[in-house]
Formats: structure tokens, C-alpha cells, sequence
């Protein structure tokens, strides 16, 4: 069991143990090798273990914290604990400019954000005019860009973010706080399926 100096306060000892049930199912998906591989992950979201999808890649990177290619355990509950209904709200931002900024430059810049919105319209089967598309980048740089270089700073992040908090609706997921009565109908209910 990994210690809590690697997750914040928000995730419980009981927790942590639920938590290990799920990445021991998870990692053992496809390869049983105690590490979430990409796949894994991807069928655990989505159902299937193929084809590409721009917002899996970010979360596995973001994941992925020592860059190995899998997600270990302690990365596991260290990404998962910024999900929690009481993390704290920054950990939640700075885990989400972390899903835009795709090139890690420590910017979202226009390119990222047009790439992010099309992997949204391809998600919801959607299509949109080029310069539709270009207007609602333009849009959205121009309403986050305070220091107006072109690009959003995290610092430019966070305040765009206490203006639409709803873009961090997804960065909650309650059933964390109760993952110990959850985790166990999951596991029920899974290896139940033939």
C-alpha cells in the first residue's frame, strides 16, 4: 500500500484499499501484469480496447506521471484522488489544464483548443463548419486570454475556470466518496458477467 503523502487528504485509508480492488480488476483486464496499459483503460471508459480517442491519450498521459507507459498503482490513486468530491478545487484546475495543455508547454494554446473541441464533436458524432469551429477557438482564447498573448497561462486557467465552474463539472465524480459500498456491487456485478 502506497503512503498518503502521495494523494491528498480527500481519500480515506478504506478508500485507497477500494481503490486497489479496481486497479487490480483493471490491470488485469487484458495484461495481467499488476499496470494499467492504455487498452485497459480505454476499455474500462469505453467499452472497447481499440481505436483512437484524443481525450483517453490526455488522461493516460496525466496518468501516467513517470512516463513508463502504464499507469502504476500509486499513479492510479494519485490521479483518481483529484476526482474526489473533496479534493481541493485547485487540484481539480490544475489536473484539467493539464488535460488541455496537450503539448505540455505549460500553455492551451489555439491549436490544443481547437484539437480538443473536434475530439468533443467527434465524441457526440457531431460536425462543425471550419470557420464555426474557428470562431468558438477564437471565442474561447480571446474570453481566457487576460494577459492577451495568444494563448491561456494557468494562471489565465484558473480565472476562466471561477467564471464557467462548469468546466470543471467532470473533474467531480461522487461515487469516490463512497467507493467502499460502491466498489463492491462493481466487483459483484462484474465478475458475474460470463
Amino acid at each position: 500500500m502506497i503512503g498518503f503523502s502521495a494523494v491528498n487528504n480527500a481519500v480515506t485509508v478504506e478508500e485507497v484499499e477500494a481503490l486497489h480492488v479496481l486497479f487490480k480488476r483493471l490491470s488485469s483486464s487484458l495484461i495481467d501484469d499488476d499496470s494499467i496499459h492504455k487498452e485497459e483503460l480505454q476499455l474500462a471508459l469505453f467499452q472497447t480496447p481499440y481505436g483512437k480517442n484524443l481525450f483517453l491519450d490526455r488522461v493516460f498521459d496525466v496518468f501516467d506521471q513517470k512516463r513508463n507507459g502504464v499507469i502504476e498503482f500509486d499513479e492510479f490513486v494519485h490521479a483518481l484522488s483529484v476526482f474526489h468530491p473533496y479534493a481541493p478545487m485547485d487540484e481539480k484546475i490544475d489536473f484539467a489544464f493539464k488535460l488541455y495543455d496537450l503539448r505540455q508547454t505549460g500553455f492551451i494554446e489555439p491549436e490544443e483548443v481547437k484539437l480538443m473541441v473536434v475530439a468533443i464533436l467527434i465524441e457526440f458524432d457531431m460536425n462543425l463548419p471550419d470557420d464555426l469551429l474557428e470562431a468558438i477557438v477564437h471565442k474561447t482564447i480571446a474570453d481566457a486570454d487576460k494577459d492577451n498573448d495568444g494563448k491561456i497561462s494557468r494562471e489565465d486557467w484558473k480565472a476562466f475556470v471561477s467564471r464557467n465552474p462548469s468546466l470543471l463539472i467532470n473533474m467531480t465524480l461522487p461515487y469516490l466518496k463512497d467507493i467502499t459500498s460502491v466498489l463492491s456491487s462493481f466487483v459483484f456485478k462484474t465478475e458475474a458477467k460470463p
